[in-house]
């Protein structure tokens, strides 16, 4: 099982996002378990946790685990294919975010496209590094600061710019033969507080 993947089908989205294969999903994602099993655990007749099982298998979100006698039945064991899923903005590929048609640095919108453009190419990225059976090579930084004014993060920020933009023009090689371009994204953002008892994000006046 993965840890995390991308859906980028729309129909494959669709069929995640229903409240009853979602559960089924969240239900798969601890443990292989057969549509008897499921059904005492949603609450639903075994036939339809078997139809939204086919559903979910037949967009490659769920496969066969194993197989077991019982009875004279043999019952068929499923598992989710990931520990978790993330749908990709080409699953509404005509409204997907486009960080391109307008940049604001201090815009939050443009952020969110930039997000947005971020689980769309990686997970293409993965998509076919997973045909490929290869390896795919990429970096990510996650880390936490308290700024004690407005005017210390825009300090900070201002050096940020002005550190990447260094190590951008010391590395870049437009020229280079069997170079490889490589995409660049640094984020800052209030933290999200965790939503068991932690207080919302506060947010600056406008």
């Amino acid at each position: 099982m993965l840890d995390v993947t991308v859906i980028e089908d729309p129909e494959a989205a669709a069929v995640s996002l229903d409240p009853v294969r979602a559960r089924l999903l969240a239900e798969l994602a601890a443990g292989p378990a057969s549509a008897a099993m499921l059904a005492g655990r949603v609450g639903l007749p075994r036939q339809k946790v078997n139809y939204h099982l086919k559903a979910l298998e037949r967009h490659g979100l769920v496969e066969l685990a194993g197989e077991r006698r019982k009875g004279n039945v043999t019952e068929r064991l499923m598992r989710a294919t990931a520990a978790s899923y993330v749908i990709s903005p080409l699953a509404l590929a005509s409204v997907q975010p486009d960080p391109d048609r307008f940049r604001d640095q201090l815009s939050a919108r443009w952020l969110l496209a930039l997000g947005a453009r971020l689980v769309r190419d990686v997970g293409s990225l993965i998509t076919g590094a997973a045909k490929a059976r290869k390896r795919l090579a990429t970096y990510a930084l996650d880390g936490e600061v308290r700024f004690a004014s407005a005017a210390d993060r825009a300090a900070f920020i201002q050096e940020l710019t002005a550190g990447v933009s260094a190590l951008i023009r010391k590395y870049d090689a437009p020229g280079a033969e069997g170079g490889r371009d490589h995409r660049i994204v640094v984020a800052v953002h209030p933290t999200v507080k965790d939503p068991d008892g932690a207080t919302a994000p506060q947010l600056d006046a406008p």
